[in-house]
């Protein structure tokens, strides 16, 4: 049976994204000094004004504001033309410290109050549940249109960076619609590419160069044939992007973050969040299982669920669904995890290295399928 799954990627000059590279642009900065720092900051922009407000605790000295400023010129927002000038931009802070009521179980678990644990055990910093996901149909263990559509946007911002197409702006999205025969990929039907770009360029110079510089840069041919349709820049004209054409706001690409849509999910975003946020480590936890799981040949696709309670440490459910796929049933695949990975939020930092300044990185063209990252290493596991 034929059907068609869509997913999609956004640039790093999204006004969503910037709000996320805003987020964890601070929360690298105050791990830079203090690795304990208790983090959850969210970022609005909108026509040259950036708000930041959220919760820190933390032994570090940062200047918020300069970091804003210097991470909307990474971006590449320089000027107002773009929609955000960083060096007159208006910014706001609004940061306060962590609740104490939250605090409370954090720093000390509902184990380690009845004394279960001899050692002093740190809690879920809320209560949720995550999810992780992999299949074998990308050498990524990612699904292949939302693995093709990060491909995509991270080609459109490199082409601009290095001037290949000097006419492009920071802002841009990606979709990717693929055909599947039962579970595999077969072929591309469609590829949507929006690139914002500079005032009065021929539309059809500019859907020259994405074809050429961008799409057949990236796309394998043997995915594509005479009936794949293409959409670029399909209103004709997208010059007004950024946040100048839409507000951004922290933790609204959930999807392109993840799986694309491919898997289900918490509903927890990561961006400007530290790693007692378990709606963050714990995902990427779920995601490190489940790609070890496919790894090593126990299923050919595995979605996993962990959910945890505030201020308590171990989870209260692990969840497996290989999709009929594993070599043996969920509940044994249950069984391995139990036996291969500790899942309290500091066994999860430290298992995964969670108290670096690593975030931003994170930020754009999605958080799994990258192996710079620790949740992605693959390793041997104990059957």
């Amino acid at each position: 049976m034929k059907k068609l799954f869509t997913s999609e990627s956004v640039t790093e000059g999204h006004p969503d994204k910037l709000s996320d590279y805003i987020s964890d642009s601070i929360l690298d900065e105050y791990l830079k000094q203090d690795s304990k720092s208790r983090v959850a900051c969210e970022t609005l922009c909108g026509k040259n004004l950036i708000i930041v407000s959220g919760e820190i605790t933390s032994k570090a000295n940062v200047d918020i504001e300069d970091v804003v400023r210097k991470s909307i010129k990474d971006i590449g927002f320089n000027d107002e033309n773009t929609g955000i000038d960083y060096k007159k931009c208006k910014v706001i802070v609004n940061i306060s410290k962590q609740s104490e009521d939250i605090a409370l179980g954090v720093d000390n678990s509902y184990e380690s109050k009845l004394k279960e644990n001899i050692e002093k055990s740190e809690g879920a910093g809320d209560q949720g549940m995550v999810f992780g996901y992999a299949t074998n149909e990308t050498d990524a263990y990612l699904p292949l249109p939302i693995y093709l559509a990060h491909k995509l946007s991270k080609r459109l911002a490199d082409v601009r960076k290095n001037n290949q197409i000097s006419y492009l702006m920071p802002d841009g999205k990606v979709q990717v619609t693929v055909e599947y025969e039962g579970d595999r990929p077969k072929r591309i039907d469609t590829i949507v590419v929006s690139a914002q770009h500079k005032e009065n360029i021929d539309i059809e110079v500019l859907k020259f160069d994405i074809k050429d510089k961008v799409i057949n840069n990236v796309i394998n041919k043997d995915l594509l044939d005479r009936n794949t349709k293409y959409f670029i820049n399909p209103t004709g004209k997208f010059v007004i992007g950024g946040p100048l054409g839409d507000t951004g706001l922290t933790g609204r690409k959930i999807i392109v973050d993840t799986y694309g849509g491919l898997c289900r999910h918490g509903g927890g975003a990561f961006s400007g969040k530290d790693a007692t946020k378990v709606d963050r480590s714990g995902a990427y936890m779920a995601r490190f299982i489940a790609k070890n799981i496919v790894a090593n040949r126990l299923a050919s696709k595995c979605e996993i669920q962990i959910s945890y309670v505030i201020g308590v440490a171990k989870p209260v459910s692990i969840f497996v669904d290989t999709f009929g796929t594993g070599i043996m049933n969920d509940d044994e695949i249950v069984k391995i995890i139990n036996n291969n990975f500790k899942l309290t939020p500091r066994e999860v930092i430290n298992k995964l290295d969670l108290e670096k300044p690593i975030y931003k990185k994170t930020t754009n063209y999605g958080h799994f399928g990258r192996n710079e990252f620790s949740w992605e290493k693959i390793i041997n596991l104990k059957i």
